[in-house]
């Protein structure tokens, strides 16, 4: 079923790309000699049987739909075991939070961000894993509270929050939290995503709501619908007939979430190589919160995506990310994994 939704997402993006170039080059023939001249005195079914493209076209739009047919159907019990993809009621009492932020040249925003995590109900453990910074990152966030790991290199994104997961395990905590160190996220929104993990496994915020986004924060226009198609790609990966797919996602960007204590034992040895500490995810590849996302469907975890606040980063982005050239390469990257993983 996973080779059948490559094609069909593949051979889509390709018959897109045609059907979008015969319009265009048409409306140009159109408007430069007149529709008259572009039908040659036929009507339209003659125009299709008479035309070299055409008929190949609608033909390969035919065969598209009906392969889009035949994989929704065979998708109608897909993912719908009473005892992994439907409601359950597991509340976690005596809540014990584990927030892991990674970090790297943070020193403007980290102190905020640590105090924010301490003072929030039910934090036991504000973890900051640095990723080799050089400015004064770790002494704002020890001076803080915040229990540092210090990198005696520069291992990428990925490398710190798998570290910071790992580590999480060892604690007593029963809920884990991964976080930013630039101050986008808020400490509050874990009231609200936290009760969610009574009926689910892991909780992902959406920055998608313009009310909870604070004007001029780098979630732009591009950024907004590149994460949106993305996620509804994901969300027909795992498309269910019955009920729309297991999985209803809006931004495949986020990486504020929360995760059971049960649930994240489950996938965490697939976040690195076995018998290494090397992360199957590159580090420069920004796919760690799409690759957890889908990690976790794939564990079959109940996955709940919720509107959280979003605001303005406080320093520079370490990624880049706000640059559309690298956001680019980004999404093409996110894309190719959907497709193909």
């Amino acid at each position: 079923m996973g080779l059948l939704y490559a094609v069909i997402a593949i051979s889509f993006a390709v018959l897109f790309l045609v059907n979008l170039t015969f319009i265009v080059v048409n409306l140009i023939f159109w408007a430069t000699h007149g529709l008259q001249t572009l039908l040659q005195g036929m009507n339209f079914v003659e125009r299709v049987y008479y035309s070299t493209y055409l008929k190949w076209i609608l033909l390969a739009d035919v065969l598209w739909l009906a392969s889009a047919f035949i994989f929704a159907l065979k998708r109608k019990h897909y993912k719908t075991n009473p005892n992994l993809h439907y409601l359950t009621y597991q509340p976690i009492n005596d809540a014990k939070i584990f927030v892991i932020i990674p970090t790297y040249n943070e020193e403007l925003a980290i102190e905020r961000v640590v105090m924010d995590y301490i003072k929030q109900k039910n934090v036991k453990h504000v973890l900051v894993i640095d990723n080799h910074s050089t400015d004064n990152t770790v002494s704002i966030a020890e001076r803080c509270g915040a229990r540092v790991i210090r990198k005696e290199e520069n291992k990428g994104y990925a490398h710190s929050c798998v570290m910071g997961l790992k580590e999480s395990l060892k604690s007593d905590a029963n809920i884990i939290v991964l976080s930013e160190s630039d101050g986008t996220f808020n400490g509050y929104d874990l009231l609200k995503m936290v009760p969610y993990l009574d009926n689910s496994d892991m909780v992902i915020g959406t920055r998608q709501v313009q009310v909870l986004s604070e004007k001029g924060n780098q979630n732009k226009m591009f950024y907004v619908w590149g994460n949106f198609f993305l996620a509804k790609l994901i969300q027909i990966k795992y498309f269910s007939l019955l009920h729309m797919g297991v999985v209803n996602l809006t931004d495949v960007g986020c990486s504020y979430r929360c995760i059971r204590r049960d649930a994240l034992e489950k996938m965490i040895h697939d976040f690195t190589y076995p018998d290494t500490d090397e992360v199957v995810i590159k580090p420069t590849s920004g796919l760690f919160a799409l690759y957890t996302t889908m990690l976790g469907l794939k564990h079959d975890l109940r996955i709940v995506e919720v509107p959280i606040t979003f605001k303005k980063r406080i320093g520079v982005s370490k990624t880049e990310s706000d640059k559309k050239i690298k956001a680019i390469k980004y999404g093409l990257e996110f894309l190719w994994y959907i497709i193909i993983s």
